[in-house]
């Protein structure tokens, strides 16, 4: 090294401020880690919440979902300080959104009272994939080779199930399209903190069911207050159950990339896939393996195109942009 040339920087110590960013950048992506892990087995685990109100008409849990789910946000936007406003001129795409959520956790826990929890998991598996279907149509957001092939991939899975085992998975579908035009709609929202946005679309869901929930009480025909101490609380706190895996992604989506998310997220559904099976008892046939395989390694081709590097490579080869996030 020349005399004149500048000194080589010394590694920062753990005590200077360089040392404590990066300390504090550790942290909080352990953090974040921690959250997401929290949320996606929460999310995971829930069929098993759900599963003892199956007795239930999901009607009815679905009214005691939306109504407590409504009061717990409603609380903790105010606690936040936050004004409960939608957004100028959006109103419209809240209200979409708060009926095709309706919509979701509607046929989800119909779903798993009608013993289809494995299809369900299905479901939430090649809703990543639907995703960017929708990104295309709606944002023009162009796909590499790798995703196209992953798509096509799914998209053969089901047709497989359709033709073959006999049956539309109409579960899976529902849940997959449902969630996936929901993400749409909250694209095209400015970005709201996780509990507010639950608390402006659950806005136009809650006086129906409140009114749905009062006419039970009334009638004497509900399960709350009505039934064993046990059905009531488990209605009751449909709220928690919904809220707190929400907040849980929110706070990992803060301090850990989307790419580090989007693997973690399918912990959730195959929770569900294996609470299905070994827990409940539904039955896996032979028929149904390769619909999963397919589904499987079209997820797995979908993460690994999620690699900068590999999403570029594809695109230089298919003479195609790598997938855009931005709206057009």
């Amino acid at each position: 090294m020349p005399d004149d040339a500048p000194p080589a920087p010394e590694p920062p110590q753990l005590g200077s401020p360089a040392g404590s960013l990066s300390s504090k950048a550790a942290d909080e992506a352990r953090a974040g880690v921690s959250f997401a892990l929290a949320a996606f087995v929460l999310w995971g685990l829930l069929p098993l919440y759900w599963n003892l109100l199956s007795g239930l008409s999901a009607f009815e849990v679905l009214q005691h979902r939306v109504l407590w789910s409504f009061v717990l946000a409603s609380i903790l936007v105010r606690i936040g300080g936050t004004p409960m406003r939608a957004p100028h001129g959006k109103r419209r795409y809240i209200v979409i959104a708060a009926l095709l959520l309706g919509l979701n956790w509607f046929i989800y826990v119909f779903a798993i009272s009608i013993g289809r929890v494995v299809d369900a998991s299905l479901g939430y598996y090649i809703n990543p994939l639907v995703s960017v279907l929708l990104g295309m149509v709606f944002f023009r957001e162009r796909l590499s080779g790798l995703q196209w092939a992953a798509l096509g991939l799914a998209t053969a899975g089901v047709l497989y199930l359709a033709i073959e085992y006999g049956a539309v998975p109409w579960v899976s579908l529902i849940l997959a399209f449902s969630f996936g035009f929901y993400g749409v709609i909250k694209k095209s929202l400015p970005g709201l903190p996780a509990t507010h946005g639950m608390a402006l679309e659950l806005r136009y869901l809650w006086p129906p069911a409140a009114a749905f929930v009062l006419y039970g009480q009334v009638s004497g025909g509900a399960a709350f207050l009505h039934s064993s101490p046990v059905t009531t609380l488990l209605l009751a706190v449909t709220g928690v159950a919904t809220l707190t895996p929400l907040l849980l992604f929110a706070g990992a989506a803060k301090r850990i990339s989307l790419a580090k998310v989007g693997f973690l997220q399918y912990i959730a559904p195959t929770l569900m896939l294996i609470i299905g099976v070994v827990v409940l008892g539904e039955p896996f046939s032979a028929k149904r393996l390769p619909w999963f395989v397919a589904v499987w390694i079209a997820l797995a081709m979908y993460s690994y195109s999620q690699f900068p590097s590999v999403g570029a490579r594809w695109a230089t080869d298919c003479g195609a942009a790598p997938a855009s996030r931005s709206v057009k």
